[in-house]
């Protein structure tokens, strides 16, 4: 009997040795699976983030131009004097719309970065020419990059914003 027992020694050596690649390779995959779930749930979390840093930085040009027309009409056909002692400013930041003209429609646009994000703003002016009614159109367009590379950048979001009156 002890011939037969040293051969089933012999034997199972190689059976360990299995067993333990198996399992080592077994909670290996689980490992890269949950590292894979991981990433992308980073990912996913990233582009929440960025949404909101573009949604805000919309929002942030959109009430910026609301309040300078309403306030002060900086955009009308004409800068009125109220607006030559305040110069108009948006987070902090000088801004300078371009397109300012004497006749309807026109349009005007500017751009700033409020807390480091991109905020492209468009104020449309027209008049109804059978009553002499304005209405304004304030499109703001916020990206989740800075100004100088949101059209270059490939992770760049962007949200918009529209005010009508």
């Amino acid at each position: 009997m002890a011939v037969a027992h040293n051969d089933m020694k012999r034997n199972s050596r190689g059976f360990t040795l299995l067993l333990a690649a198996l399992i080592s390779s077994v909670v290996l995959s689980l490992g890269a699976a949950i590292y894979q779930l991981a990433v992308k749930e980073l990912e996913l979390s990233s582009l929440g983030r960025d949404s909101q840093y573009a949604f805000f930085a919309a929002d942030t040009g959109a009430e910026c131009a609301l309040y300078w027309d309403i306030r002060f009409g900086y955009f009308a056909t004409s800068t009125p004097a109220e607006v030559v002692a305040p110069d108009p400013r948006c987070d902090e930041q000088e801004i300078t719309a371009t397109g300012r003209s004497a006749t309807f429609p026109y349009t005007m646009t500017f751009e700033f970065e409020p807390g480091g994000f991109c905020s492209v703003v468009t104020i449309n002016k027209t008049q109804n020419i059978l009553n002499g009614v304005i209405s304004t159109l304030i499109h703001a367009d916020g990206y989740s990059a800075t100004c100088a590379n949101y059209a270059t950048s490939d992770r760049a979001l962007q949200r918009s914003v529209e005010l009508h009156y």
